[in-house]
């Protein structure tokens, strides 16, 4: 029979599950179970762990509320988390690791976070958190989603957000994230860590900063300190980080083993703010005053800083007020040197992401200008520069000392409109694929322009070569045998007075991507309201589009001619034109691999003078 509880009998509902897990009583249980269960009273229970088994493994149901866990080892908490304890159905498992307290008494603390009335269903035979709690020696991380990316990079299971921390060392580009590894939905936030020699290859590494009494770990970036100027060492990666908790405050941790590990700085935090958003901290060395510089996100503005070492922080300069989009909180700042595309001239590009994007929250806006160590300018006030003009390029920041003065950025490729919604259980997220920036002007106005990372021409296997007229429709069946759903389109399109230039991805299913370039308007567009699963957020179905008269076109023979490169993966389509000089980024969700294109014109024909699928390997 399903009840409405009240707050106590939620409290009570958690002792009660406590008491049946493994479908076992407590009065048929040996002092020497690997699970006891024991009734503190009060809504609380306590959950012995006696065993050498590396997991215990958690039931989670997406739709249950959330259950505060407490790890106490010696009498000491030594972590707490929350996880949407399985009432109903097993959506998945999550592990909470015990290997590091092998031959201790392990013991947990359950108590219900959420005062929100709940139906439950008490019955012990119904209750699925009690029947499938386990302990294990292993957790099985294989992939078994089919809408899981096949060059993209996301986490093997659990929650990602924020890309973190990105530095480049000893041949190594560092990956952290935002991650809540005890569940698919926003939460319990770590730095995730991954480690690729190329941009493309990843080895998924243990969580590298965990939460502690400060709070959770929020975004934020990391250094390379070549001078030892915070005295952790010459060379160490030293991370600067949100931490979350009653306040938000910035903290540091160093590492000195390539990044494997990191040791908390004892003085934390290093700097504080009576300001509610106060998070996000991109570092850098600025050369011209031998100091760090740290860039904040405060509120709907940048905040800049200095330090001699890391540790003590001035204030220098604020930036925001009247530049750019305010339609809510800034996050994610940095700020990098470009050369300028034909000239010897450098500028300064600050990345600002929110959620007010030109089709509906999250978006990377940017500014150019010029930067002396203690103030940015923005060389063009009356102007709002967006990265990105998909619905699903976020928190882009770059990496620290990648080489050959390289400024190789990358994003979370998602929108918080529907991030904890789309239609994955295992793993929810992946990033965009790395793009290498630079700046160009057109109509003296500068605008920076980003690029597929070259290390993506190594996913390239089977390749095939084609080139037609289109004046009406021209359909290809089976682009390219094998086709799994990961491959590479490269376009270039002659115009021979079209109005309208489209092309339409699709499967056999109906389902389908339609882009075109609008010759009149002089817009490109991408259209996903018909692309598969679509229906799991009102927010998602969208066409996005651009105008592209700021790039400009390449000229062949006096005729306008377009460069179109599409990044199709399982899950999304990244459309970069012209090289770059426009980008739009999508997620989509179709039920089978788009294999065939229809190309189509209004108005007059185009001629395709080359039209190459790349089938990518993993």
């Amino acid at each position: 029979m399903n009840l409405r509880l009240s707050s106590k009998q939620i409290q009570t509902f958690a002792v009660l599950f406590c008491m049946i897990v493994m479908n076992i009583s407590l009065s048929a249980r040996a002092d020497n179970s690997p699970l006891l269960i024991k009734d503190l009273g009060e809504g609380h229970c306590l959950v012995r762990v006696n065993t050498n088994q590396k997991y215990l493994l958690l039931p989670v149901e997406d739709a249950s509320p959330d259950v505060r866990i407490s790890l106490i080892v010696n009498n000491k908490e030594v972590k707490n988390f929350d996880v949407r304890l399985a009432i109903h159905k097993v959506d998945y498992f999550v592990p909470v690791d015990l290997s590091d307290y092998s031959g201790k008494l392990i013991s947990f603390k359950f108590k219900m976070n959420s005062n929100d009335p709940v139906r439950v269903n008490l019955s012990p035979d119904n209750t699925a958190c009690c029947k499938e709690m386990k302990l294990s020696d292993t957790f099985d991380t294989s992939n078994r989603e089919k809408f899981r990316p096949t060059y993209h990079f996301s986490p093997l299971y659990g929650w990602m957000n924020d890309p973190n921390g990105m530095v480049y060392k000893d041949g190594e580009y560092h990956l952290f994230y935002q991650y809540n590894p005890y569940g698919s939905k926003w939460g319990n936030m770590n730095w995730g860590h991954a480690i690729s020699k190329d941009l493309v290859n990843w080895e998924h590494r243990p969580v590298a900063i965990a939460p502690d009494a400060f709070g959770t770990i929020f975004s934020g970036s990391a250094v390379i300190d070549h001078h030892n100027t915070a005295g952790f060492g010459a060379g160490a990666i030293v991370a600067i980080y949100t931490q979350n908790g009653d306040r938000q405050v910035q903290s540091i941790a160093y590492s000195t083993d390539n990044g494997r590990t990191f040791t908390k700085y004892e003085n934390n935090p290093v700097l504080v703010s009576e300001a509610r958003d106060f998070r996000d901290p991109k570092v850098f060395w600025y050369e011209g005053t031998k100091r760090w510089i740290m860039v904040l996100a405060v509120g709907q503005e940048m905040q800049f800083f200095s330090s001699p070492n890391l540790k003590d922080w001035t204030f220098e300069s604020s930036f925001g007020k009247g530049h750019g989009a305010h339609g809510n909180v800034w996050e994610c700042p940095d700020l990098f040197e470009l050369p300028v595309e034909g000239t010897n001239e450098k500028k300064w590009v600050l990345l600002c992401s929110l959620g007010d994007g030109p089709f509906g929250d999250s978006a990377t806006q940017y500014f150019v200008g010029s930067f002396n160590g203690k103030e940015f300018v923005n060389e063009s006030p009356s102007k709002t520069k967006w990265m990105d003009w998909g619905k699903d390029h976020y928190a882009t920041v770059t990496w620290s000392d990648a080489p050959d003065n390289r400024r190789i950025a990358i994003a979370w490729m998602s929108n918080w409109q529907y991030a904890n919604d789309v239609p994955t259980s295992q793993y929810r997220s992946p990033n965009s694929v790395p793009r290498d920036l630079s700046l160009f002007t057109v109509d003296g106005e500068t605008y920076l322009q980003s690029a597929p990372s070259p290390e993506l021409l190594a996913l390239r296997d089977a390749s095939k070569k084609r080139s037609f007229k289109v004046n009406g429709t021209r359909t290809i069946k089976e682009m390219i045998p094998g086709n799994d759903g990961a491959y590479e389109i490269e376009l270039t399109i002659e115009n021979q007075r079209a109005d309208v230039i489209g092309f339409r991805l699709y499967n056999d299913k109906g389902e389908e991507v339609d882009m075109q370039y609008d010759m009149k308007e002089k817009k490109f567009s991408m259209d996903r309201r018909k692309s598969g699963e679509v229906s799991f957020n009102e927010n998602f179905p969208m066409l996005t589009w651009t105008a592209i008269e700021q790039g400009g076109n390449e000229e062949q023979g006096g005729k306008e001619a377009l460069k179109l490169r599409l990044f199709v993966d399982k899950s999304s389509v990244e459309a970069f034109g012209d090289g770059g000089r426009f980008v739009m980024t999508n997620q989509v969700f179709p039920s089978e691999p788009y294999n065939h294109i229809d190309f189509y014109s209004k108005g007059g024909a185009y001629k395709v003078d080359s039209f190459v699928v790349h089938k990518l390997k993993p």
